[in-house]
């Protein structure tokens, strides 16, 4: 299916592309493909300063492969802001990536390095999501 063709049947979806690389992209669409990965989180600067939508429950969001082309669309079930040095251990289970919340914690402390700065009391965007369809 085209970007064009999934736009048409989920009019108002934004798209948005998981992770930092075109592995980490891979492994996480995978991850929720196979049922494993029901949330995600952001830096809520991603929000606030660079312009990104923020999550809003019910909305259904279109998630690219790295390329581009469309992957699976998911809908947000719950949207929540907690400092990273809060987050529960259920929730970054719900994560899919990792089977402990130290686990999380180092990957998602990499990934926040990485990508504009971590601090451990910054403020995450929490989104629960459920899986609507795999193209």
């Amino acid at each position: 299916m085209t970007l064009e063709e999934a736009q048409q049947k989920y009019p108002g979806a934004t798209t948005f592309t998981f992770g930092d690389s075109a592995h980490l992209c891979t492994r996480l669409l995978d991850l929720v493909k196979a049922g494993q990965k029901r949330a995600t989180s952001m830096a809520l600067r991603e929000v606030t300063h660079e312009g990104s939508p923020m999550p809003v429950v019910g909305r259904r969001d279109i998630s690219l492969a790295w390329e581009g082309t469309p992957s699976l669309v998911i809908e947000t079930t719950e949207v929540t802001i907690h400092r990273f040095c809060d987050v529960e251990e259920n929730y970054a289970l719900a994560e899919g990536e990792n089977n402990t919340l130290e686990g999380w914690r180092n990957d998602h402390q990499a990934y926040f390095e990485r990508n504009g700065g971590f601090d451990p009391e910054m403020e995450l965007v929490c989104e629960r999501f459920t899986l609507i369809e795999v193209f």
